[in-house]
């Protein structure tokens, strides 16, 4: 991997360390005429060669590696709290489907003008991608269910994803940057992006100078994750309700928000787009969720006989449960 910082001057800038033909140059030099280079050049291969023929992107694999450590993570906190964690398995295969489902429904509202026209395609997996904030909802609900089914303590469970799912979604977002996905608006930032080389890369114009907006949301979302970490520590959320999974989802969502304002997608309503708009909802139904769980805590507090202030919600104890 070669990575590359040039800025102020552009002398001399955007030589890769490989020779080029000069078919290959010219685009280049007409970029750099046109967009002032003051970016980080990323030039490396983004396929890893496992043995023989087989190659496999770095990308994959390291968000082959994120997803590991999320569910790993999430069995050792179930573990710590008393909960199954055998059922992180179950609920996690759960979340596949309703991921997958709410992310293509995502995508078509994303590319209308496009799946408007031909929606049986959008049931073709070679077609298109996923919109991230539908399939973390989608993921959610059909979670949820799974954990129903299971008895397990939703609430409970719901404070317990909260960590793991952040770390998945900031640092899922962080492995795009070996694929060169998710490459925002033309910059010429400092700390703007661009990738050289043959690739493919997961971006239109790889080599034009972009806002690394892949990058801004993964860092947001692990710092509202170690945010989230050293309020706890401190003794915040301390009855394991599912607040902290709305906060955590919630505050996600809002930097998305924020970070969609960098996206290349074209503005639809109030200068954001169609993703933006999505995690807007994200956001306001995170909201709903944490008042709802807040008045209903109170209610239980004014209700419950003076010896059971101190006791959780009355789930049903994990080892209770017959086991599959």
């Amino acid at each position: 991997m070669s990575v590359k910082s040039h800025r102020g001057d552009t002398a001399g800038v955007g030589q890769p360390t490989h020779r080029r033909s000069p078919s290959d140059e010219r685009p280049f030099d007409t970029l750099i005429a046109t967009v002032p280079i003051a970016v980080i050049f990323f030039e490396f291969d983004p396929y890893a060669e496992l043995f023989g023929d087989v190659t496999v992107r770095w990308g994959a694999l390291a968000l082959a590696a994120v997803i590991v450590a999320a569910l790993v993570l999430a069995g050792l906190l179930a573990r710590a709290r008393g909960l199954r964690p055998d059922d992180v398995v179950f609920i996690a295969v759960g979340i596949v489907p309703g991921a997958v489902i709410g992310g293509r429904i995502g995508y078509l509202l994303l590319h209308w003008d496009f799946f408007g026209s031909a929606p049986g395609q959008l049931l073709d997996p070679a077609i298109g991608g996923m919109e991230l904030g539908l399939a973390v909802v989608g993921g959610f609900i059909t979670g949820s269910y799974v954990a129903n089914l299971l008895g397990a303590p939703i609430g409970r469970w719901l404070h317990l994803a909260a960590t793991p799912v952040l770390l998945a979604l900031g640092a899922g977002k962080l492995t795009m940057v070996l694929t060169g996905s998710g490459q925002g608006v033309p910059s010429d930032a400092g700390w703007a992006t661009a990738y050289l080389g043959p690739g493919p890369w997961g971006s239109l114009v790889p080599a034009l100078p972009s806002v690394p907006s892949q990058a801004f949301e993964g860092i947001a979302t692990l710092v509202i994750l170690a945010v989230l970490v050293l309020a706890m520590m401190s003794g915040a959320f301390r009855r394991r309700d599912g607040r902290l999974f709305f906060v955590a989802i919630g505050l996600w969502a809002a930097a998305r928000v924020l970070v969609s304002t960098t996206w290349r997608d074209p503005a639809v309503a109030g200068g954001l787009n169609a993703g933006g708009l999505i995690a807007v909802g994200i956001a306001v139904a995170c909201a709903i969720a944490l008042v709802v769980l807040t008045l209903r805590q109170r209610g239980s507090i004014g209700d419950a006989r003076p010896t059971d202030a101190r006791t959780e919600l009355a789930w049903p104890d994990p080892e209770t449960r017959p086991r599959f």
